[in-house]
């Protein structure tokens, strides 16, 4: 049975087209949970709700420059892919760590 970082792995390989679906799955996951967090603005009063929306938009914009990032790898040459790799990832732990704080925030 495979796991999720063997997959992961795997997919990410060395090989560009390997990395960008690992990073499109991803951004689906990530956007499940921003998916979230809107439902759980729409239940809550309206203080609640302006700090639910400002923390939403503002994952919104992270998400938005990963993409963009990632945009700009499916357009490089396979020689630059590397290169461009690391403002991806940059772009990935921010986003990934404003979700998590998110979460956590308003359980």
């Amino acid at each position: 049975m495979k796991t999720k970082q063997a997959s992961e792995k795997k997919a990410s390989g060395e090989t560009k087209q390997g990395y960008q679906e690992m990073m499109e799955a991803r951004l689906h996951e990530w956007q499940a949970k921003i998916d979230v967090l809107k439902s759980k603005a729409e239940k809550v009063k309206a203080e609640q709700k302006l700090k639910y929306q400002e923390e939403i938009q503002n994952l919104q914009g992270k998400q938005r420059q990963l993409r963009e990032k990632l945009d700009e790898l499916k357009t490089s040459g396979e020689s630059a892919w590397q290169e461009m790799k690391t403002g991806v990832e940059m772009a990935w732990k921010d986003l990934e760590a404003g979700i998590k704080r998110s979460m956590d925030r308003f359980k």
